[in-house]
């Protein structure tokens, strides 16, 4: 006698209910036992991702070749001194003396092959000896990283918008150059008055300078401009400048023509007259206005386009027995922006061009967070270099999110490498601060492994797959050709200086 059998024995019986997790969980309270290991850690795990790409930039030969280094001589060398101070901003510290935080870091130490940093003072006195010609040198080395990274990234702008703006940095010391001028947080204190230049389809820094805490002036402005032609890379073709109204003059329009620079420049003193009969709308249902005419203000050379958008004021209302007081000019009951530019087309388009610049002042404000009010010295010289170092740092930040941003698009382009999923996903959207925390702040590991040195990162951590899979997208890029070594595509203009 045969017994027939259920021929899906394997089912589990109990299919009600949720699935009970078998892990065991852990119990920490107030009396739980705690010691001390021999392994070494390290909470800033996402520095392998920096030294990797730093690797596949080649950072080291564009330092060596463009850096021009200041008379003192360190045990470590020039490379291995700023790396550190990049290091150091990059993790998030800003100030010199907070090398005692990190000084026995495995991550640090295993790059700089120690057993423990140098003390802060030896990174001190290095900076001490730096000044405005490693400032300028640094600015090469920028230039030629950029391109680099867009060539990496396959990235070829044909035309780009550069966003110039000023700020203060509050002085609270006897530095020098510190001087009282425009400072609306700090009034009567002494400050620097940097201005710096941002790209707006990358939001990269591209060019600066710190400077003493007086108002800018038009052959300072005129000059700062010249510069930036230089440091543009080889697909740039077209240029459109936006600044506010410290950079009217006509110094910084001749100065703009002469690289054949489009600008859109805030008004500042002009006083252009419009047709009163010209005035329109840009939409039916709102009431703001737009004009344009071509005038030349005194003291110019050659008339230039002025555009106008006039908002009306609010009118004050008062109750039904009270009279109203209106006003007697017509330009009192309307708020004017004016600009000069050198764009064809429509007023409220070109200022439309115009407001998309405000996001410089994020930028601004995320760059003195990084550092920039951070003043090391009471020397200008260190101070000025010390500007350049923390735009550096930011800017590999900058370059790191783009990749990170750029490698979870992997799969949906069709590239061989296997992206980094949706652990990374909008990174490139993110403020440096978040950015930190989902690239950098990953505990790490550091372990020997078959006399080789290996890093560990936790399973139970959920940032740790994006973190892997950045990791192997690097090294499949770093096993391949250089993009920026082939000669192909546009042509680079800091191809020497790498």
């Amino acid at each position: 006698m045969v017994k027939s059998t259920k021929s899906n024995f394997r089912q589990n019986r109990n299919t009600k209910g949720p699935i009970e997790n078998r892990a065991r969980a852990s119990k920490i309270n107030a009396s739980t036992l705690y010691e001390t290991c021999s392994e070494q850690l390290s909470p800033f795990g996402g520095l392998l991702a920096m030294i990797k790409f730093l690797d596949l930039l080649d950072f080291a030969q564009i330092f060596n070749s463009a850096y021009q280094a200041p008379a003192r001589h360190p045990k470590l060398g020039h490379y291995k001194m700023v790396i550190g101070i990049l290091m150091l901003l990059f993790i998030g510290f800003n100030r010199i003396w907070h090398f005692t935080y990190i000084r026995l870091d495995a991550m640090l130490c295993g790059f700089f092959r120690l057993a423990r940093l140098p003390v802060a003072s030896t990174f001190w006195r290095y900076v001490d000896h730096m000044g405005i010609n490693q400032g300028l040198s640094l600015i090469k080395v920028m230039s030629a990283l950029r391109e680099r990274v867009w060539k990496q990234l396959g990235l070829n702008y044909y035309r780009i918008h550069i966003d110039i703006d000023t700020t203060v940095e509050t002085l609270y010391g006897n530095q020098q150059g510190g001087r009282k001028g425009h400072n609306t947080k700090h009034r009567g204190k002494k400050g620097y008055r940097p201005v710096l230049c941002f790209i707006a389809q990358t939001r990269e820094y591209m060019l600066g300078k710190l400077r003493k805490g007086e108002t800018i002036s038009g052959k300072q402005t005129a000059d700062f401009i010249l510069k930036i032609k230089a440091n543009l890379p080889g697909c740039v073709r077209q240029v459109l400048l936006r600044a506010d109204g410290e950079f009217f003059s006509w110094e910084s329009i001749a100065a703009a023509r002469a690289c054949g620079f489009d600008f859109i420049i805030a008004n500042k003193r002009g006083n252009p007259p419009f047709d009163p009969a010209a005035w329109y709308r840009g939409r039916q249902r709102q009431d703001i206005e737009f004009n344009s005419c071509v005038y030349q203000p005194l003291g110019w050379e050659t008339p230039c386009r002025f555009v106008v958008m006039r908002i009306p004021k609010e009118t004050e209302t008062s109750g039904a027995n009270q009279p109203i007081q209106c006003a007697l000019f017509e330009d009192d009951r309307y708020t004017y922006r004016i600009f000069c530019t050198s764009l064809n087309g429509s007023a409220h388009e070109i200022i439309a061009q115009y407001d998309k610049r405000a996001d410089v002042e994020n930028l601004v404000g995320e760059a003195k967070r990084e550092g920039l009010e951070a003043v090391p010295s009471a020397k200008f010289k260190n101070n000025y270099a010390f500007f350049q170092l923390v735009m550096l740092a930011y800017n590999i930040w900058r370059y790191m999110k783009l990749y990170a941003a750029s490698s979870t698009l992997s799969k949906k382009s069709g590239r061989d490498e296997q992206g980094t999923g949706p652990g990374l996903k909008g990174i490139a959207a993110n403020t440096i601060r978040i950015a930190r925390l989902r690239l950098l702040f990953i505990a790490a590991k550091v372990v020997k492994d078959q006399n080789r040195d290996k890093i560990k990162y936790s399973i139970h951590d959920a940032r740790t797959p994006a973190m892997v899979g950045l990791l192997k997208l690097l090294d499949a890029a770093r096993s391949k050709p250089r993009p920026w070594a082939q000669n192909e595509g546009w042509p680079q203009r800091f191809a020497l200086a790498g």
